[in-house]
């Protein structure tokens, strides 16, 4: 687990993943505004952020599309009104969930599409479908990822052999997702030893996708960073489901690229971020994701604690702890 630069220098192998609309659409349902979404590609061409990611790739015989905004679908023509012809150095991804996409539909050709990369996110007991996927985007044409969803309740023998697996796979990189904000600096510093070493021999890179539970997104992504990941993935403000994510703003504010820019983050801020927290859209830290993430589980609990405003801590710890 030897560090790869310091804080001082600059790694080329490092891509910044913007993903707000995905994971921030998972608090608001995906209803950002045109304008939003316009300025948020913007802000990240100016500001060089090499990916965004738009949203889901969800089937539309599953997920009813008048309860949710159109970047839980993410039609091509859509992105293409934002996009255009992106012109730029910024690649568009979208996010195909195992058991949740018709990918066989939904996913075009290349060729006809302004997105440049599938990424497929899969809990570790359905791997195989994960795979399916990832082969036929890359036969469309497609860059793709493979997010394995709730590390910390995986099995390390179980996680060996995923990563085999993945690792003989086309996909170019594979994440470590903290779904749950469970764990900590010192284990995700492990968690990436082991992907790292047991993928180096076929040349995949290694991401990582952190939630903010315990406080720790921040301090996580630049752990996995410090010791070779290279797909790092952020929001603004942290904006994402339940506790959120790594700040995109201190992310690029860490690094040491002059390829990436803060100001455009910032003016981005100021005119969008700010609003939407006055009016009502509610994410980041709070007790209740403390509480799950210490106990390494799913926010829902804390999720509903909050919409109702539930304050009653220590009957919510004690009902997480009576959970098998």
């Amino acid at each position: 687990m030897e560090l790869v630069g310091n804080l001082l220098s600059v790694r080329h192998d490092v891509r910044v993943f913007d993903a707000t609309i995905r994971d921030g659409g998972l608090v608001n349902d995906f209803y950002f505004s045109d304008e939003f979404v316009k300025d948020l590609y913007n802000m990240n061409v100016k500001a060089g952020v090499d990916y965004m990611e738009f949203g889901y790739k969800a089937s539309k015989d599953i997920f009813d599309v008048n309860k949710f905004g159109k970047w839980k679908f993410c039609n091509d023509d859509d992105i293409r009104s934002i996009v255009g012809d992106n012109d730029t150095k910024l690649k568009v991804s979208v996010m195909a969930d195992v058991g949740r996409c018709d990918y066989k539909h939904d996913i075009q050709e290349k060729s006809n599409s302004p997105i440049d990369m599938i990424r497929v996110a899969t809990y570790i007991n359905t791997l195989p479908e994960a795979l399916a996927i990832i082969e036929d985007a890359e036969k469309k044409g497609y860059e793709t990822t493979c997010n394995i969803m709730a590390i910390s309740n995986c099995q390390e023998n179980d996680v060996k052999y995923a990563l085999e697996m993945l690792a003989q796979s086309s996909t170019e990189a594979i994440y470590i997702v903290d779904s749950y904000g469970a764990l900590y600096p010192e284990q995700i510093r492990r968690i990436a030893d082991l992907y790292l070493n047991t993928t180096a021999k076929y040349g995949k890179k290694i991401g990582i996708h952190a939630h903010n539970n315990q406080q720790c997104a921040f301090a996580n992504t630049i752990e996995a960073l410090s010791i070779g990941c290279s797909f790092l993935d952020a929001t603004v403000c942290g904006m994402g489901r339940g506790a959120g994510n790594c700040s995109l703003e201190g992310l690029i504010g860490f690094l040491k690229n002059p390829e990436y820019k803060l100001f455009p983050v910032l003016q981005f801020i100021e005119k969008h971020m700010v609003p939407l927290k006055e009016s009502g859209v509610v994410w980041g830290y709070d007790i209740p994701y403390m509480l799950t993430g210490l106990v390494d589980q799913h926010p829902r609990t804390a999720i509903a604690a909050i919409k109702e405003n539930d304050t009653r801590y220590v009957d919510l710890y004690k009902n997480l702890l009576d959970r098998d």
